[in-house]
This record gives structure tokens, sequence and C-alpha cells, in this order.
């Protein structure tokens, strides 16, 4: 058992860590996050990590083919796709892992829940992989509430793990919780807690303010918020500034990753988003195939993390497209990285394809909606947008304004709505943040005939 003489005062240690074998392990991650963030390590790292990774992989079902390592077998093995993950989970779990320390579940954002064990090392590593990320943006002295769920998914679990190694006082308190937690006790622990910073998701960001507009508190609530730290979907920088402005705080696209994978990047204190080399093994998909991750580049992402334990993968596509690259003054030579999303989740309109990052980009540029809602006809011949009205709205300036977005569609994507319509608010679907099934689409609705 860890001898309680050793803890530094600076050290938060949760019940998790309840022996000497694990209490090492957290402290070496800690020792080797500390020592190389920021820095892109070179093949020398990479190389005992990936054939540890790969002796793990063996003994799965999955990849017991595989013979031993060697750098020019992990090149010539395939990527792995996550449908073949999602179709098969338990063939990549190293057998007699069980449920693990603690069992997690995807949100079934593509129709299929995905079975997740994690052992001990695995959220060990990761939570001390994104707290020394998340240092650079957190203090101390901030106080934290998590709107993130908190049941199945393990979202939550990591923004409190970290908050416990950093010291920082938290609560979760997710409003869509049916019988423990909604908007009106959120807002007393408000009053109680004072956050200065605030974790959820960008839809349920969206629907607070409206909700805090509504009622005449936001300016009570907001006065203590410094920054707004955004995770469990895909943002824009137009809608971070969007919500920076109403709530006069930093709002941060402070993630990206899945459930699968854990954490791949995390945010600066300058809001760039930096892959987490240190954890992970990145690739890109492209038209060659499969590269080394470059300076500057676009494809999908194809990523073996380093530190998955019950279930270890190797070259997982992600299936989000990205490109990598740009300028920071942060000082972390880790790459920048921007997520376009799913290939898959792409709209097609009278030939022209759309993003759910490229239409939030114009919707959130060109209006102060408070939420959007893509109709389309099944053949893909008729496109409608309906944007939410916020609550300080000029109906009579609903004209200019449909003309502004017709406008900015064209300009960003070469297509023009067939009608642009407001409405005084959308379904709860569109706000609930990751807790809701097929969230990315959760803004587009098919539209028989006789709705258009």
């Amino acid at each position: 058992m860890i001898d309680a003489r050793e803890l530094t005062p600076s050290t938060e240690v949760t019940v998790l860590i309840n022996t000497a074998e694990r209490w090492k392990r957290f402290c070496a991650a800690q020792d080797e996050a500390r020592a190389r963030m920021g820095i892109m390590p070179g093949l020398d790292y990479y190389e005992p990590r990936l054939r540890e990774v790969w002796q793990r992989a063996r003994r799965t079902p999955a990849y017991e083919h595989l013979c031993s390592y060697s750098a020019a077998a992990f090149q010539e093995i395939r990527s792995t796709s996550k449908d073949e993950l999602k179709a098969t989970p338990w063939n990549y779990v190293v057998p007699q892992t069980g449920p693990g320390a603690k069992y997690y579940e995807t949100t079934g954002t593509t129709g299929r829940v995905t079975p997740t064990p994690r052992l001990a090392d695995d959220i060990i590593l990761n939570v001390v992989s994104v707290g020394e990320a998340w240092r650079r943006v957190l203090s101390p002295d901030d106080r934290v509430i998590i709107l993130l769920p908190s049941d199945v998914v393990p979202v939550a679990d990591l923004v409190a793990g970290v908050c416990e190694y950093l010291g920082i006082p938290h609560t979760r308190a997710y409003p869509f919780t049916t019988g423990i937690c909604d908007w009106d006790r959120i807002i007393g622990i408000w009053r109680h807690l004072r956050p200065t910073a605030m974790f959820l998701a960008p839809g349920v960001a969206m629907q607070f303010t409206r909700l805090a507009k509504r009622r005449g508190v936001l300016p009570e609530l907001r006065e203590p918020v410094q920054r707004m730290m955004l995770l469990g979907e895909v943002n824009t920088a137009p809608l971070r500034r969007r919500l920076g402005q109403w709530w006069d705080a930093v709002a941060h696209d402070a993630s990206y990753g899945s459930t699968e994978t854990g954490t791949l990047a995390a945010t600066c204190t300058f809001g760039q988003l930096h892959l987490l080399p240190c954890a992970n093994y990145f690739e890109l998909a492209t038209d060659a195939g499969l590269v080394g991750l470059p300076a500057e580049g676009r494809g999908r992402l194809v990523v073996t993390p380093l530190n998955l334990f019950a279930r270890p993968v190797l070259r997982l596509d992600t299936g989000d497209d990205v490109t990598i690259g740009g300028d920071c003054d942060c000082g972390d030579a880790a790459p920048i990285v921007s997520v376009g999303g799913r290939g898959t989740d792409m709209v097609h309109v009278r030939g022209t394809s759309m993003s759910v990052r490229a239409i939030e980009e114009v919707v959130y540029s060109a209006s102060s909606a408070t939420g959007y809602l893509l109709e389309i006809g099944a053949d893909g011949g008729y496109a409608r947008l309906v944007l939410e009205r916020d609550i300080d709205w000029d109906r009579a300036a609903e004209p200019g304004l449909a003309r502004r977005v017709l406008a900015a569609t064209s300009d960003a994507l070469g297509l023009s709505w067939d009608d642009v319509v407001f409405v005084n608010s959308l379904p709860e679907t569109t706000k609930a943040g990751a807790s809701q099934k097929s969230w990315k689409r959760s803004n587009v609705r098919v539209l028989d005939g006789t709705q258009q």
C-alpha cells in the first residue's frame, strides 16, 4: 500500500491508485509527461513503446496472427477501421481483462455502442497526460463545474480525474440526468460554487446560455467564469467566439479524442488543439496511403495509442478528417490539429458536399442564432436552414439576416438554401451534447416530399 508520507502536498491521489505498483506507474507517468511536455518525440521514443503495444495486441483474437514486432512489420499491417472495432469489440480486448477497473461504452453516435473496459493503467496514464496538458490552462485557484454526462461514458470521469490530479475543486452537474440534476439545481449550485471554469459540450453551452438569458441571470452567472472548456463535439472558432462574448470568458476547444482511443489532443493557452504525441503514435491516411505525421498536411487521422492496456489497437483509422499544421506562440512543438469531422457525416445537396463543421462556421459567423437544423430532401435536391432565435432577437431584422446567411453560404460552400426560416426553439436532441445517439447528425433532418 502507499505510504502517505511519500505524497507531496501538490499531489492528489484517487482511490484507484491503491497499490505500490500503481503508485509507481503514476509517478513514472507523471515524470515522463512533465519532462516531454511540448516536445515532439523521435523514432527512438516510439520504437520500444510500439513494440510493447504490439506485444499486448498479439494477446487479443484480432491481432493474434501477427508475427514478432519489427519496424518493417508495423509498416506492413493495414489499418484497423472503426467499423471492424465496433463489429467485434471483444476481439480487441486482452483476455482475462473482463470489465476492467472501469467499464464504459461509447455514446453510439453511429447507432451502435462499443463496450470499452479500461484497466487502472489506461485511466491513470490518460489522466496524467491530459492533466499535464490542461495544467497550462487551468489553475489550482479555479473552481470547476462539469456539465457533462457521468453515466456509462468516460468523459466526466476524465475531467473529474484531471481536477483531482491538479488539486482543483469541482463538481459534476449534468443537466440532462433525469431526477438528479436540472437547470434549477445547477443555478443553485452555481451560486454556492461560483465556478471559474465550466466543462461542457457546445450544444449544452448554447442551451444554458438561452436559459440564463431568458431568466435574466446570465450577468450573475458569468461574473466568476473565466474560461469555457468545450469538448464532446466538434466545435468551430465562430461558435467559440460567440460563446465567449456571451459569457465574457475565453472559450477553448478543450480536447479531442474518443472513448475507443482516449484523448488525442488538448488545448493550449492560445486556444489551439495540439496533438499528444507522447501518448499516441500518429499517421495520416492520404491518397498516397498511410504516411507518417507531416509538419503540415490533410487526411484521416490514424492512431496507435501507446497507453491502452485493456484494448490495445494498432493503426486505428479514426475516420476523422483532420488538418495538421499552423503556427502557435505557446511554445509547444506538438503539431496543431484541426478536426473537420468524419467523412461519413458529410451532407450532400444538389451535388455539393458539406461538413457539419462548415455549416456551423457559416451559421455562427453570420448570425447570433443559438442553434440550427438542416432539413434536406430525401433525394438531396432540397435544403432548408432552420435557425433558432436568440432570446433578445430582433424579428424585424430577420429578412436582412436571411439574405446575409444566404450570401455567406454561397461564398463559403457554393450552395444556396431553398429557404432560411426562424423558430423560437429547436428540439432538445440538438442541445444535449454527446448524451443522445448520433449527435453529429441530430442537426440534420431528412424530409419526405410532403414536408418540403
